[in-house]
C-alpha cells in the first residue's frame, strides 16, 4: 500500500452540506484524522512519521513528517487549518492535520469526486423559516456507498443505496 492508494469506501464519511427548498441535498465526502493516522501507521509504522503544530500569523499549521530511508532524513508537508463550528481549537488542529495529509497524497482522490446531489423524498426534509432541513427520515448514516477506481487511481464509479435498498446516487459505470 502507498500513501496515495485510494481510500476504501469504508474509510470515507458522507454528510449533508446543504438542502435547498426544492428538496435537493448536496452531500460531501470526507475523511477524518483517524483515517490519516491509520494510513501513516500502515505505510511507515508508528515510528516512521510524526506531526507538529505551529502558529504562523495567528493561524494554526500542522506539519507531517515521514522518514525517508532513501534520503536519510525527514520529509515534511505542511498546511493550515480552519476552525470548526463545534470545537474551535480541536477542529482547527484536525483540519490542519488532514490538509497536510492531503499534501502527502492521502485521500487526494476525494477532490475528484463528483458533486453529489440527491433529490430527497417528501418526508426526508422540511421547510422552517424559509430554509430546508433534514427530517429523521433522511438517514444518510444508514446508506451504503460503493466506489471503484481505474488502474490510474481515478474514480470510475460512485453510488449508494439507502436504508431501503433503493439506489439514490450513481456516477460512472459499475463494473462487476
Amino acid at each position: 500500500m502507498l500513501l496515495n492508494t485510494p481510500l476504501g469506501i469504508e474509510e470515507i464519511d458522507f454528510r449533508i452540506q446543504s438542502i435547498n427548498k426544492g428538496g435537493y441535498a448536496t452531500i460531501l465526502a470526507y475523511k477524518d484524522a483517524r483515517v490519516d493516522m491509520n494510513r501513516l501507521d500502515a505505510v511507515y509504522g508508528v515510528e516512521g512519521w510524526q506531526k507538529k503544530y505551529e502558529v504562523i500569523n495567528n493561524h494554526l499549521f500542522c506539519s507531517v513528517g515521514i522518514y525517508s530511508e532513501k534520503l536519510n532524513q525527514w520529509v515534511w508537508k505542511q498546511d493550515v487549518g480552519t476552525e470548526s463550528n463545534t470545537e474551535k481549537e480541536k477542529g482547527e488542529a484536525s483540519d490542519a492535520f488532514k490538509r497536510a495529509c492531503f499534501n502527502l497524497g492521502i485521500g487526494r482522490e476525494l477532490y475528484d469526486y463528483p458533486i453529489i446531489q440527491i433529490k430527497l423524498e417528501h418526508n426526508e426534509f422540511e421547510i422552517k423559516n424559509d430554509r430546508a432541513f433534514p427530517t429523521f427520515n433522511f438517514q444518510l448514516k444508514k446508506w451504503v456507498w460503493f466506489s471503484q477506481f481505474d488502474s490510474f487511481g481515478k474514480l470510475s464509479y460512485l453510488g449508494c443505496k439507502d436504508q431501503n435498498n433503493n439506489v439514490r446516487f450513481q456516477f460512472g459505470t459499475y463494473i462487476k
